[in-house]
């Protein structure tokens, strides 16, 4: 018999997946339950099982090209004598147009017929983009995790595990000879990286990642959305970062707790609107924006934010924007928020509106913290550092009065009992 692989759903949204790599190859026995390839969803890179064992006899869509939904990509024959007919089949496929491939823009160096070592990820919780050129690289997770910490790029490294695959002792020893040669002065600066612009002129399709914001976005459209200020006093917030950074604990992780702590008294900012109901969150998740590196956003999530301390918060936080950068993160893990955080304040934006998120009915826009002359409760004039933080509401569910409590109390914690963030 011969069973045709097709496009999986890895999410709720998820119309048409790019296929990153194949794990096997056409002639490689396959094992049911065994990751033959891995696809590209919306926001992270997955590995895909074989329901069936046998042959994997053909490859009908491939790496580096992408096709919708439940479309077939693969042939796998039962035995060999089937492997002939198979072929024969994906051709009338290939015909019929029934995969619908699109193209994906690729780099400037011409893919290679079958992927050559360091090429693609081995499980989804290790696909990652490595190196200046981009390219993916077949590693472990533990090398991955070592290549960070010890600033070796995968990219340059031949692996010596099956298949090619880049294992820690590849790591340890590319990193020794890194150490033994005589480092030119640049490489004790970090660039920022920035995209890689295209040439004026130029169409550049959206990548995976853009086409689900732009998707988000449009659906955001339709919700009728306001927006209320407030100005906060950041001086004991400050005091206290101060006093806990050295202990590792971020900025976004007590703007979070904040966040979470204060949506305790207003459950209804962490409700969202469904089928003319309003549902009322079980769980309190912060989700916090962040930009990649090479285009789109993605918002990991804080869960149960309130029940976290400061620094557990502050520890999952690096976690989750480390494998955010490296395509790494699990579905509920950035698509899991009940309430968002968006953060501009970083690069000095005063204040600014963010775009309501799907299935949420809140979002916290933030801006840069100034020293700024205010008026005092006592008519002098003194200096006080100042934020600006704009709040989107769905005016399905949350009302202005309901909004504006939120942010008195929100600003009553960080301006008089911010101490209790600590507790």
């Amino acid at each position: 018999m011969i069973h045709e692989v097709s496009m999986p759903a890895l999410s709720s949204t998820m119309e048409t997946g790019k296929i990153v790599s194949w794990l096997k190859q056409p002639g490689d026995r396959v094992e049911k339950g065994e990751n033959i390839l891995v696809v590209e969803s919306d926001k992270a890179d997955m590995d895909v099982e074989s329901f069936h064992a046998g042959i994997l006899a053909t490859i009908v869509v491939p790496a580096g090209e992408s096709a919708p939904v439940g479309a077939p990509i693969a042939l796998i024959a039962e035995t060999e004598a089937e492997v002939a007919q198979a072929q024969e089949r994906a051709k009338a496929l290939a015909r019929s147009g029934a995969t619908a491939p699109k193209s994906v823009p690729a780099p400037a160096a011409p893919q290679p017929a079958s992927p050559a070592p360091g090429r693609v990820p081995a499980v989804a919780a290790s696909g990652a983009q490595n190196g200046s050129g981009g390219q993916r690289v077949l590693a472990s997770p533990r090398a991955r995790k070592l290549a960070e910490e010890l600033k070796v790029d995968l990219s340059s490294l031949r692996g010596s595990g099956p298949n090619g695959r880049i294992v820690a002792e590849d790591v340890e020893r590319a990193a020794a000879r890194l150490a033994s040669a005589p480092a030119p002065l640049s490489s004790a600066i970090t660039p920022v990286v920035a995209p890689a612009a295209a040439p004026l002129g130029e169409t550049v399709p959206l990548s995976t990642l853009q086409a689900a914001v732009v998707r988000n976005m449009n659906a955001s459209l339709s919700v009728p959305v306001f927006h209320v200020g407030y100005t906060l006093t950041t001086d004991p917030l400050d005091n206290l970062y101060r006093q806990v950074k050295p202990k590792g604990v971020t900025m976004t992780a007590l703007l979070a707790k904040a966040i979470a702590l204060t949506l305790e008294k207003h459950p209804l900012l962490n409700a969202s609107y469904g089928d003319s109901s309003i549902h009322y969150k079980a769980e309190i998740n912060i989700a916090v924006a962040v930009a990649m590196e090479d285009g789109g956003l993605i918002t990991p999530v804080l869960k149960q934010a309130n029940r976290l301390d400061l620094y557990e918060i502050s520890r999952r936080w690096k976690d989750l924007v480390e494998r955010a950068r490296q395509k790494q993160l699990q579905p509920e893990e950035y698509n899991s928020g009940t309430f968002t955080l968006s953060n501009l304040g970083m690069f000095g934006v005063d204040r600014f509106d963010a775009i309501l998120p799907p299935n949420q009915g809140a979002i916290l826009a933030v801006g840069a913290s100034r020293p700024s002359v205010v008026a005092t409760p006592e008519r002098a004039i003194a200096i006080r550092s100042q934020m600006q933080v704009n709040l989107t509401c769905d005016h399905r569910v949350i009302y202005g009065a309901h909004a504006a409590a939120f942010l008195q109390d929100l600003a009553r914690l960080l301006e008089e009992n911010v101490g209790s963030l600590t507790l």
